[in-house]
């Protein structure tokens, strides 16, 4: 049961944070420096950026860690999807992943 709520989760930071930026490129065209750019426009917005940067890197790290251990190869999808996506996909993606019997 815990299995689908992490991979319900996972979707749910796919999609909802992805709608945002969705709608901010196509309002201020595909400009991802631009985008960037809007990440580091206010100190929250700074403070945010950086948390979830270190969150990301943390995360890629415990992932490396443990597929090294339980060689749980699927596992490593979860890095492009925190980088690619956000970590709000890619650490629930990670739990549903390390949560299967391998």
């Amino acid at each position: 049961m815990l299995r689908h709520f992490w991979l319900a989760l996972a979707v749910w930071g796919a999609v909802h944070p992805m709608a945002y930026f969705l709608r901010w490129l196509s309002a201020n065209g595909w400009d991802l420096p631009g985008l960037v750019d809007a990440w580091f426009v206010t100190d929250a917005t700074r403070g945010l950026t950086w948390d979830l940067t270190i969150a990301a890197v943390t995360l890629t790290l415990w992932v490396l860690a443990e597929v090294a251990v339980r060689r749980n190869w699927v596992a490593l999808l979860a890095i492009p999807a925190t980088f690619c996506i956000g970590v709000s996909c890619g650490l629930p993606l990670y739990l549903w992943f390390r949560s299967r019997p391998v």
